[in-house]
């Protein structure tokens, strides 16, 4: 799997052990705004989804007003109220920075939004090992193949010439609708039986082994 000539990625659950932390979050938004706690595995399901998709497809009878209260709380809860911490998962840039120096192109593709990946990649110390992100908000939400494809346009890299790497089923349904080859990882969201059904190349357990699938 080494002839990819761009390698993508999604952040929360894939890069980034931040899954507990955007649960935790979503539920004291939720709370605060006064609607009903959603339950942790249901929060998760809806990890990698731009925000107000994800709302209406946890609370199904969210109103507009509630959309713009809880996307105001859910992001102070993640930046300032909660204190579950966000590493990177190990091996992570590590990887990255042989993906680089082996003459990959490497990008981000996520359900976040702008000011919330430019927060992590600043924090994470990971900015310059990208050269380009697709966030939440300038794209259509997941499964949309419309971020993959811009990132393909944007290095004029054909679809089989590209990698997705991901941790939830919306990733690896983006990936298929815009005919680019997956890898689901399994230390995110969704497990082996779940991310199969979308055919990837690969399911794997950690970075590492990822790692000894790209790199030489």
């Amino acid at each position: 799997m080494q002839h990819y000539k761009l390698v993508i990625f999604d952040w929360d659950g894939t890069l980034m052990d931040s899954v507990a932390r955007i649960v935790s979050s979503m539920q004291s938004a939720a709370k605060t705004v006064d609607l009903p706690i959603p339950l942790a595995h249901d929060v998760k399901q809806i990890i990698g989804l731009s925000l107000p998709v994800a709302l209406k497809q946890l609370f199904s009878s969210i109103t507009a007003k509630q959309i713009d209260e809880m996307l105001v709380q859910y992001k102070y809860q993640y930046i300032e109220g909660d204190k579950t911490p966000t590493p990177l998962f190990d091996n992570a840039k590590n990887l990255l920075t042989l993906l680089r120096e082996n003459n990959k192109l490497l990008a981000v593709a996520t359900g976040k939004g702008r000011e919330g990946l430019n927060r992590v990649l600043q924090v994470s110390n990971t900015s310059d090992l990208f050269h380009t992100t697709r966030c939440a908000g300038e794209m259509p939400s997941k499964p949309d193949p419309q971020m993959l494809y811009s990132i393909l346009s944007e290095f004029d890299i054909a679809p089989h010439e590209a990698l997705m790497i991901g941790d939830t089923s919306h990733d690896l349904k983006m990936a298929k609708n815009a005919g680019v080859d997956s890898v689901g990882v399994t230390f995110g969201v969704h497990n082996k039986q779940v991310l199969e059904q979308y055919q990837p190349k690969a399911i794997v357990d950690s970075l590492a082994a990822l790692q000894t699938l790209l790199v030489l």
